[in-house]
This record gives C-alpha cells, structure tokens and sequence, in this order.
C-alpha cells in the first residue's frame, strides 16, 4: 500500500532528534528503528530538530552536517518519505512563534523545575544560555503545533511532555479548544542503552569519551575495540541480571541487533566467558549496522536529493503548523 501526505491515517504521532555530535546504537534502536512500526500505522512526523542543537555553543559546519546525516540515517533505516513527513525544524518559523506566545503563560517555577536543565547546566545556571533553560517550552511548541497524540520519548524527556500538556490544558481552558493533549510514548528497551564506560549512565552522544558509544558509522575494528574494552565485572557466569549492569547493557544490545531474548542469549553463553561473548556480539552488531551504513553512505554522497527530501517534508509540515499557529493567533487576538 503506497501513501500521500493528504491520505487519511488513524492517529498523528510526532517524534524528533537533535543533529548534534554523532548518532549511536541508543538513537538507532531507541528512536529510529522504533519509528518504523509508528510509520506502518499512523501519521507520522518525523523532526530535525536543529534549533535545539543550538542552545550549546556549535560550529555551523559541523551542524549543517548533522542535519544531513540525521535525514540520511532515518531514510537509511526504512523511513518512506512518502509515507512520512520528514522535516527540519528550523524551515518552520511557527515552531519559534508558537513557542514565544506559549512562554507568555508559562510559568518560571515550571521551567526551573525541568531535571534536564539542572543536569546540563549543573552549577553554573547563571552562565548557561536562556535557550537551554526555555527549550522545554519550544519542544511544547514542537508537538502542539501538529495535533500530535502520541509522542514517543525516554524516560529523560517524558516531564518535558508533562509540561507540554499542561500548556495544552492552559491555553484551551483560556481560549478554548485548541490543542490536542498529547499522550507519551515510552520505549522500553533500545531507548535506555548504556554507556559502554560507565554503565550507570546513559549512553549518550555527548560523552566525553567515543569508547562510551557505539557510532551508526563506526567501522568493524574500532566497534571490536569498544566492545572489548567496554565495563563489565569480575564474576565468571553470564546471566541476564539487571543488578549487573555493564554485562546487562551488552546482552541487551545482542538482543536488539538479533531480535533473539536477552535471557536466552544470556543461557547460551553462561559457561562460555566474557571474551566469546564480546567477540560474537561485536560480529552481530558489524553485520546488523553494514546494510545501514552502506545506505548512510550512498545517500550522503548526493547531498542535492537529501537536501529535496528535506525541504519537500518541511514544505508539507509548514502548512499543517501555519493553519494551527493562525488559530491560535486569532484566538489570542492578534489576527485583525
């Protein structure tokens, strides 16, 4: 069955991630292959989000470049760009717009309340950028702007979703109806990867350290590398125990890139040793990442029809966020 931005779908979903540093086996399993189910059943909108990319200092190559490789590793996965919209966020002055009118009911407490800002911003919240502090309110802005019902996040964003239905709420019971109140979507598995250094935290694309991170471009030596030398512990058996967090993250990466049980995999390699483990699961992955990359590769090599793909989404999704911002605008009263 083929589709078209104008077909009738049962439900809109929107879902989104920063072009920043590099993309991970945490953003692939967590966000990019999840949204290939969103895409067979609902209308889905898929965002670049760049202007978020930019409450940190950046260099404007290096993000030119990150939007590029997010649009090809989405396509790369599966992503039918006549089947969803892919868009940039940046091309769609609405997002920006809508976020400034939902900042004016905002409150001060609700942003300093956002665990995301204290964690990024740590002990120096006077010297951080007033974009990193209001971003949450931009994201709010993101999702309201289209309707969307569902929106999938990590455990990490779901109060930022919170906060989003709150003004929602706020906003309809002053004007009236206006917004859809969106409802999260929380992935159980691939979206809390670990770090390969420090299995306690997250795996992250902002880590001080590449060892912590499996990239969607790493080549088959340096993921052996990471995956050797990635943190476990010192006992002998391999079991599936979640207390035993570096082998627990392993086992869950093995399990994602073959679709087979974790605690299966965990049975077959009880007696077999840490080493064999690493070595077939670095196999696994290299095998199950070749195709997408190769995908990646071909698709970056012609950056003018990457480049069409993009700006043809975010023509479909300026339409669709400028009716819903001049609805809002004439509710407000600035509509004469």
């Amino acid at each position: 069955m083929s589709y078209s931005y104008s077909d009738p779908f049962p439900m809109r979903v929107l879902t989104g991630i920063q072009p920043t540093n590099v993309l991970h086996i945490g953003n692939l399993f967590g966000a990019l292959i999840p949204a290939l189910e969103l895409q067979k059943e609902n209308d889905l909108y898929m965002m670049i989000a760049d202007y978020h990319a930019i409450t940190v200092p950046h260099e404007a190559h290096a993000l030119n470049e990150s939007i590029l490789t997010v649009a090809a590793a989405y396509l790369a996965v599966g992503i039918d760009p006549t089947k969803t919209v892919l868009f940039q966020q940046s091309q769609i002055s609405a997002h920006t717009e809508l976020a400034w009118i939902l900042e004016t009911i905002a409150y001060m407490g609700e942003a300093k309340r956002m665990t995301q800002f204290k964690d990024k911003s740590g002990d120096k919240q006077d010297n951080v950028s007033v974009g990193l502090f209001a971003y949450p309110i931009l994201m709010a802005a993101d999702i309201l702007l289209y309707d969307a019902k569902n929106v999938p996040v990590g455990h990490d964003q779901k109060q930022h979703l919170e906060l989003a239905r709150d003004l929602a709420q706020r906003f309809n019971s002053s004007h009236g109806q206006t917004f859809v109140v969106p409802d999260p979507l929380i992935c159980k598995h691939g979206a809390r990867l670990k770090s390969l250094t420090e299995p306690d935290k997250k795996m992250s694309k902002s880590a001080a350290s590449a060892k912590s991170y499996i990239s969607l471009m790493d080549d088959p030596d340096l993921i052996h590398k990471k995956i050797r030398s990635a943190v476990t512990d010192s006992q002998q058996l391999i079991t599936f125990d979640e207390s035993r967090e570096g082998l627990y993250n392993l086992l869950t990466i093995f399990s994602l890139a073959t679709g087979r049980p974790a605690d299966e995999i965990a049975n077959e390699y009880i007696e077999k040793g840490m080493k064999e483990l690493k070595d077939n699961l670095s196999e696994v992955l290299c095998s199950y990442l070749l195709p997408i990359q190769t995908k990646m590769k071909k698709l970056l090599g012609d950056k003018q029809e990457l480049t069409r793909i993009i700006n043809n989404g975010s023509a479909s999704a300026k339409k669709v966020a400028d009716a819903k911002l001049k609805e809002v605008k004439k509710k407000i009263g600035v509509i004469l």
